[in-house]
């Protein structure tokens, strides 16, 4: 994948996970920021900043949307993967605030139905696949059936006893399938960009007990976060095993440093920006007869 830009390329391939490599999350910085000031500087400046970074990222990303859409040759999937509380909700709504909404779709994956657990369990998933011209985001993904599923493996969807979780090679053989899945996407024109964000233990249990110390933000806290929390060191080990098995060149992850929401927002909209000024787009080029025609229009309108 081709990221834009000497000086962006740099910053943003540091989080990229090399294909083949094996990931030791505890050796990416959790609260690493672009710039290292911020870090000194008060919240509330600080938030500004990163504020205004975040402005300009949404505005350049409302034009690489717009190219997208009237190219009509890519579809762009954005994945969100992230321990509870890590931001995904966030990243989306602060991030795609500025594109056309006409031009994008979120997908939310909550637990599998019956008529999903009947099928394969990627089928759900494919179903809601974004069109060329289009930028689809899934919050939680297909990579759920490797990590929650892994963690608790009775989640899985209907198999016959010999291909369950308990038979040799099941999760290599999810991950290949995963992999064989983004490729066949790729080779038809869908860009894919997968950011797992990434906080610290400590950081998830101060925004948990932000939420519990604000009324107003009840509504957000689950016991199920709670109960999920006592499995971190599992979840760590899934992911790790995940990022390492599933980045590839032509669908690579990003470990995002979420502890700073701003930062992790600023950091996702440049590499959306990025990738898509990669791929080279243009605007549909007009015909001579459609320029005649579109002067015709122009002149009837300019003498009506």
């Amino acid at each position: 994948m081709e990221l834009r830009g000497p000086k962006v390329k740099d910053y943003l391939r540091k989080f990229m996970v090399e294909p083949g490599k094996n990931v030791r999350l505890k050796k990416y910085d959790t609260g690493w920021v672009r710039h290292e000031t911020l870090k000194t500087t008060s919240d509330g400046k600080a938030k500004g900043l990163l504020e205004e970074m975040l402005e300009k990222d949404r505005a350049a990303l409302a034009e690489a949307q717009e190219l997208l859409a009237a190219s009509q040759e890519y579809g762009m999937l954005i994945v969100l993967q992230g321990m509870d509380s890590a931001g995904k909700d966030g990243t989306i709504r602060h991030v795609m605030s500025g594109v056309n909404p006409q031009g994008c779709s979120v997908h939310s994956f909550k637990v599998p139905c019956l008529e999903d657990h009947a099928h394969d369990f990627l089928w759900r998933y494919s179903r809601v696949l974004p069109e060329r011209g289009m930028i689809g985001i899934f919050n939680r993904s297909y990579y759920e059936d490797v990590l929650v599923v892994r963690v608790h493996p009775e989640r899985v969807e209907t198999l016959p006893g010999k291909l369950g979780p308990g038979s040799d090679g099941f999760w290599t053989g999810r991950f290949k399938d995963i992999n064989a899945f983004e490729k066949h996407l790729v080779r038809n024109g869908t860009l894919i960009l997968k950011f797992f964000l990434n906080i610290s233990k400590d950081e998830q249990k101060r925004r948990l007990l932000d939420r519990l110390n604000n009324k107003e933000k009840y509504w957000k806290f689950s016991t199920a976060d709670l109960a999920e929390r006592q499995f971190w060191d599992q979840y760590t080990k899934v992911y790790e095993e995940m990022l390492s098995a599933t980045s590839t060149d032509y669908a690579p992850w990003f470990v995002v440093p979420a502890d700073y929401k701003w930062a992790a927002r600023t950091f996702v909209a440049e590499v959306i920006v990025s990738a898509i000024g990669g791929l080279d787009l243009s605007s549909p080029k007009i015909s001579a007869e459609q320029l005649k025609q579109i002067l015709a229009a122009k002149k009837e309108l300019e003498t009506e």
